[in-house]
């Protein structure tokens, strides 16, 4: 396994991307960051060539990116731009690939939610073009995009890794894989089982946090969540954290699990941090235990 973690969560400059932590990944033992592309997009060519050079420098390297497409770029709904949107994609994985990513994470939550009112049979069929295209575009660079199923009500399609699986399918590309993410599985109830079933062939990466569900009324889960968008969780502090120890919380399924699909790949933290100085090198102690 190769342990990173995503900046975004964790980012305090005004870039928002969370490149300044890798040094310090580096020196707590990661193996390498995740860096998200919309972020990265809002960048002029110096302050991106300044981040490249910064990574570059460090001793890890920049091997996966999330947040692909922004809410602006709308891919789903009556206002979904087709053309606006495949030529983001080009230009963001142009610089996944400067970075040298071999992952892009692809689960824009905001750009996918689908309209009230709009056919999510029509949805699905537009996120099925986007999806194939960013395929296609990332093979010619090496890349691979990794669908990330995201918790409701976050967005309203694809929720699940069985929905995500149907989507690299329906792509018919090798380019086209899937990720899971722990706090999304956990959110949407869905059996940690199903990466045994299908994880040998779509898994591509994995997102890793400690599920902080609040005990509400005596009661600890998500369903307690279901109406609440994340930034609302996050206020609240009932979001996701840095995992630290098997005790906290019921790994051994999904751990199980992804040791039962042979899945020997990436895992980044993705997860807002209290004291990242104790909570990262924490982490990954509990991470290489684990594991």
């Amino acid at each position: 396994m190769r342990f990173g973690c995503c900046g975004s969560l964790v980012a305090s400059a005004p870039d928002r991307t969370g490149v300044e932590i890798v040094e310090r990944l580096a020196e707590y033992g990661y193996d390498y960051i995740e860096l998200p592309l919309a972020e990265m997009m809002e960048l002029d060519g110096g302050a991106f060539g300044a981040l490249r050079s910064r990574v570059e420098r460090s001793s890890l390297r920049c091997e996966a990116c999330n947040n692909f497409f922004p809410a602006r770029v709308r891919l789903t709904g009556p206002e979904a731009d087709p053309g606006a949107a495949r030529d983001y994609c080009v230009r963001a994985l142009d610089r996944a690939a400067e970075l040298g990513a071999a992952v892009v994470v692809f689960g824009s939550a905001g750009a996918k939610r689908v309209p009230v009112g709009f056919s999510m049979e029509r949805a699905w069929e537009q996120v099925a073009d986007i999806t194939r295209y960013a395929g296609e575009e990332a093979a010619k660079r090496g890349i691979t995009i990794a669908i990330e199923p995201v918790r409701h009500p976050d967005c309203n399609i694809i929720n699940t890794f069985a929905e995500g699986v149907s989507m690299a399918r329906e792509t018919g590309l090798d380019s086209v894989k899937v990720l899971v993410d722990l706090y999304h599985l956990a959110c949407e109830g869905e059996n940690p089982d199903i990466l045994r079933q299908y994880g040998a062939e779509y898994l591509r990466h994995v997102h890793f946090s400690y599920p902080n569900f609040p005990e509400i009324d005596g009661v600890s889960g998500p369903e307690q969540l279901r109406g609440m968008f994340e930034g609302e969780l996050d206020r609240r502090g009932w979001w996701r954290t840095w995992p630290s120890s098997r005790e906290e919380w019921g790994y051994a399924p999904f751990i199980q699990a992804l040791k039962g699909c042979s899945y020997d790949g990436r895992i980044s933290i993705e997860a807002p941090v209290g004291n990242f100085e104790v909570q990262a090198p924490r982490t990954l102690a509990f991470l290489k235990e684990a594991f």
